[in-house]
């Protein structure tokens, strides 16, 4: 269940927006992409990139792809496109000009010590699978949900230790050490001061705990939150169902808008 606040996002979206006048933020994995057993084995199409090539065009510029994922792994698997983006849960932003920004860094010798015992723990237990995204680690506990309690308690730990910059961040079946510095609101309140984005109203769509802090965020600024096949409790005021769903509501969106 997805804690975040008492609202029900038993309503749908709206159906028409001025996206000309909106800021629109877009998680990636399970809201834009169907997720997979392992990180590295999501699809990619080429309708789903015209799609937010169509988006970037419709909204002058202010469209960000919000991850957990890094910078770097998301220009890779949405070449040839290079939009906005913020990855590693706010940690590192690239603004509309290309500026690249990153908050202060955990501690590294924390991180590669981690980095050491997460391998051990995965050749103990080959369900497990890390995903090492420089900065952040992830465990991935989908194929060992048995597992849960233990490796949330394991990765918990590590990011208590005193003066680690580390949080430990749960997800859908992973849990995360990453930067304990940002989060994806953090990423889209500094967006927001800036050109295109400054002044429109923001639009947010996610799937998980992790974007529950965005949710927040865009509530309190007067804008559009929207939870993807997440079970209520969310602070995320409207709902879809599926990846499916968000598709087809965008692209009505830009068909509305023409």
């Amino acid at each position: 269940m997805h804690a975040g606040g008492p609202v029900l996002a038993a309503a749908r979206p709206p159906q028409v927006l001025r996206l000309h006048g909106c800021a629109v933020f877009l998680d990636l994995d399970g809201t834009l992409l169907e997720l997979a057993p392992r990180p590295d084995a999501v699809r990619v199409e080429p309708g789903l990139l015209e799609l937010l090539g169509a988006l970037m065009r419709r909204t002058g510029g202010a469209l960000v792809v919000v991850s957990g994922r890094s910078i770097a792994t998301l220009d890779t698997l949405l070449k040839p496109l290079r939009l906005p983006l913020s990855g590693l849960h706010g940690f590192e932003r690239r603004d509309i000009r290309g500026r690249l920004v990153q908050r202060e860094p955990p501690n590294l010798a924390l991180l590669q010590e981690s980095r050491h015992l997460m391998a051990q723990w995965v050749t103990r237990e080959p369900r497990l699978v890390i995903e090492d995204k420089g900065l952040a680690l992830a465990l991935h506990y989908r194929q060992a949900p048995d597992l849960e309690g233990e490796v949330v308690a394991s990765v918990t730990a590590i990011a208590a230790r005193p003066g680690s910059g580390l949080r430990a961040q749960r997800g859908r079946m992973v849990v995360e050490l990453t930067p304990g510095t940002a989060s994806k609101a953090t990423a889209i309140a500094e967006f927001m001061l800036e050109e295109p984005f400054k002044g429109r109203e923001p639009l947010y769509v996610g799937d998980d705990l992790t974007d529950e802090p965005a949710f927040k965020w865009v509530n309190a600024a007067g804008g559009i939150s929207v939870a993807v096949d997440v079970a209520p409790p969310t602070s995320a005021r409207t709902h879809l169902g599926s990846v499916r769903e968000v598709r087809a509501w965008l692209r009505a969106l830009l068909d509305a808008a023409e």
